[in-house]
């Protein structure tokens, strides 16, 4: 994280920000401010770090505009923990809905995920060829060096006794024993050698092997609490013991290429210290992480009667978490006093200052984003990577039809999708989906039989499209 944030100049992150977000320059500023600010904290002293919190951002505008695209682009740039999640899934304490610090525990859970693939990566060589080992165990058994018997755990033979043979240690394999002094051991050696070259030049891929898959054992214990472990308030018996039983193991039939496949992932997971991803997915989460907090003004009601009651409810719930608490997650208490919230939400039928004040005061940020104009979706059909219009030529090209977008066709099409968006409910830059799936579906369908070059000029789009924007009852139904 310090490096990705050191790397980057409030000036450079809007940069990359524009590689995928057409206009919202005010946002693109607010959140690059409040990403540098975090690498300026992190080089203060440790009295002074405590004191400063984030703040969080509070962004205004309609639907389709780019506000959690912004919010998800920003956390791939700094390589920190991002969750996303809609403040209409919570409801007060006594309402049916998800309990609000659930969002903390995502977050932590995104946080593990990110250090473990991390932590993989840098074992990934030492676990491939432990796998190849293992592979060649497989291939020419007579070549395995001797190994000792592995102790019995005690534990795991008690609750064998109680739970079936399925949670008894197997029985140790005998292993070939070559003599020091033996003639024989330059041979295995020699022959274990090719073997290994051969499995790593893929001679033996698409061989079939018979292989142990290792599997977490399943006590057949639930919950103690009675609680579902995702709300935080029990303790599965399973994952606590799991640690102390044996790896039950099933036999599976894969070809040579999928065994090293497996065994690679069982042993980068061996080599990868699970004590120490929790710690620092703790730390990371704690100090780095970013909450993106959705369609916030569904919440922005105050105490009322009826099917909206638990609105401010709910507000006082999200509250704590914002203002800084300690939340209980089954990887350790994580404390949210620099976690970055970012809510966002259209609020076209409430304000902001319908929030409580409280709530108000944690989000001392705003930025209202703009809505699109028929320039803007002219430059999103285009100039964004991966744009829509090299998206569709991509997936055409896979039947060998060649499509073109001629100039006077993009901004047609950016012309009908403003008009729509206007006409009937202002979805931002998701019409620009539904317009091209409509304009192209009748060359989608016919692709597989038909390769002849198809150029999307004004022309084009009028032909397909214009009957539809220009019926009231169609536009309504159709896009």
């Amino acid at each position: 994280m310090d490096s990705a944030l050191s790397a980057l100049t409030p000036r450079q992150i809007v940069a990359e920000l524009d590689r995928y977000i057409v206009g919202q320059a005010k946002a693109k500023r607010a959140v690059a401010i409040a990403m540098r600010n975090r690498y300026r904290r992190e080089k203060l002293s440790a009295g002074m770090r405590d004191e400063i919190i984030p703040k969080n951002i509070l962004m205004i505008g309609p639907t389709g505009v780019g506000k959690t695209e912004i919010a998800r682009r920003l956390a791939g740039l700094a390589g920190a923990p991002f969750v996303k999640v809609e403040a209409t899934k919570y409801t007060e304490v006594g309402y049916v809905g998800r309990d609000v610090e659930s969002m903390v525990r995502d977050l932590v859970e995104a946080a593990i995920r990110m250090v473990q693939d991390e932590r993989r990566a840098d074992v990934r060589e030492a676990a491939e060829a432990a796998a190849v080992e293992r592979v060649v165990d497989l291939l020419y058994p007579e070549t395995r060096p001797p190994s000792a018997p592995a102790p019995m755990n005690a534990f795991a033979q008690t609750l064998g006794s109680i739970f079936g043979n399925s949670y008894q240690q197997p029985a140790a394999q005998p292993q070939p024993v070559t003599a020091p002094g033996d003639a024989s051991a330059d041979d295995v050696r020699t022959k274990r050698e090719r073997a290994r070259a051969d499995v790593l030049r893929g001679f033996f891929d698409v061989r079939l092997v018979d292989i142990e898959v290792e599997e977490s054992p399943q006590l057949p214990i639930g919950m103690m609490g009675g609680m579902d472990s995702g709300m935080g308030g029990g303790a599965d018996m399973g994952e606590m013991l799991g640690g102390l039983l044996p790896k039950k193991k099933s036999n599976k039939r894969v070809t040579v290429a999928d065994a090293r496949r497996i065994f690679t992932q069982e042993e980068a997971q061996k080599l990868v210290d699970m004590d120490a991803v929790k710690r620092e997915a703790l730390r990371r989460a704690g100090e780095n992480g970013i909450i993106f907090i959705d369609e916030i003004d569904k919440v922005a009601g105050r105490e009322g009667r009826g099917p909206d009651v638990s609105r401010e409810g709910v507000q006082r719930d999200i509250l704590p978490i914002v203002e800084g608490c300690t939340v209980n997650t089954k990887y350790g208490a994580l404390k949210t006093d620099h976690v970055l919230f970012i809510a966002a939400g259209a609020f076209h039928m409430s304000k902001p200052s319908d929030l409580i004040p409280e709530l108000q005061g944690r989000f001392p940020i705003r930025v209202e984003l703009d809505s699109l104009s028929v320039d803007d979706f002219q430059t999103i059909l285009t100039q964004p990577k991966n744009a829509l219009t090299e998206q569709y030529k991509a997936l055409l090209g896979v039947e060998g039809v060649a499509l073109t977008f001629t100039d006077d066709g993009i901004r047609q099409l950016a012309t009908y999708a403003m008009r729509v968006n206007e006409q009937t409910e202002n979805i931002g830059a998701r019409r620009l989906h539904t317009v091209l799936e409509r304009l192209l579906e009748a060359v989608s369908f016919a692709a597989p039989e038909t390769s002849e070059p198809v150029v999307v000029d004004e022309a084009f789009v009028k032909s397909r499209l214009e009957t539809i924007v220009e019926s009231a009852d169609m536009r309504a139904y159709i896009l």
